[in-house]
């Protein structure tokens, strides 16, 4: 539900927090527009609890040359098929929720040798040569020195669970899902490596999706996740053996579910 804070003067008495269909006399409004003292959320770099790290996705930095949608990929392959290898699923936020296909150029350790037989894919690199080059930042320019690679690679090593940086105030939940480590996850996400069924149900718990309402950032009236604020602020209960149980189960009963509507996207779902 959008909050509004209206204040007539700094130092009015009489204060209101106006919400979309009413409003509510406040004592105090605090920075998260509710009516409570004035303690804030500073960011951090790590966790606060004893969890797995949360990072961000691969960013590509690329201009658009090392994605693919469905029929370039389909055509790279067809007309270049050593190049086949390198195809590597890729997902973004828009790719998990809404069940989109979209394919990256995945060329970390390519073989040189291999690659220049492959003119299709060199175009490609190429291109991201210029893009990069032709940029005002410095940082980016530097990373024409390796075309073939992503701008910011963070793919983990084992599989993983992705969660959307910005999702809609409507859904009850925020979306979250176990990737393979086959598929590569764009900067439009958080990822956690080596993620456990546990973790995933205390992320899709209420409590969870209540500290998000309060401290996460906004983008128009949408969630912004963030790991500095949202994730490695947010207290983990310590669960007893059979209260971790339960809460595995739980997920799981969510995930079966979920395998249950094939035909369904997670925006269909939540």
């Amino acid at each position: 539900m959008l909050r509004i804070l209206l204040l007539l003067k700094h130092n009015e008495k009489s204060k209101k927090i106006f919400y979309s269909d009413n409003s509510k006399n406040a004592k105090d409004i605090n920075p998260y527009l509710t009516d409570a003292p004035n303690i804030i959320v500073t960011s951090r770099s790590q966790p606060i609890c004893d969890v797995s790290e949360m990072v961000y996705g691969n960013k590509p930095t690329d201009g658009g040359n090392l994605l693919l949608n469905e029929e370039e990929k389909e055509d790279l392959i067809e007309k270049e098929p050593l190049s086949k290898k390198w195809v590597r699923p890729f997902i973004g936020a828009r790719e998990f929720l809404n069940g989109e296909k979209r394919w990256c150029l995945w060329l970390v350790d390519a073989n040189p040798s291999e690659l220049r037989k492959c003119k299709l894919v060199i175009e490609r690199i190429k291109k991201v040569k210029e893009f990069r080059l032709d940029s005002k930042k410095s940082a980016t320019r530097k990373l024409a020195n390796i075309p073939t690679l992503f701008g910011e690679i963070r793919q983990p090593n084992s599989n993983y669970f992705l969660i959307p940086k910005i999702t809609s105030e409507n859904r009850k939940y925020i979306p979250i899902g176990f990737m393979s480590k086959d598929v590569i996850a764009g900067d439009s996400t958080q990822i956690i490596p080596n993620a456990t069924v546990y973790e995933f149900g205390v992320l899709s718990f209420k409590i969870h999706m209540l500290w998000v309402r309060v401290v996460a950032g906004r983008l128009k009236s949408d969630y912004r996740y963030s790991s500095s604020l949202v994730y490695n602020n947010f207290i983990w209960s310590k669960s007893t053996p059979q209260q971790k149980e339960n809460i595995e189960k739980a997920a799981q009963e969510v995930l079966d579910t979920r395998k249950l509507y094939p035909d369904s996207t997670l925006a269909d779902l939540l």
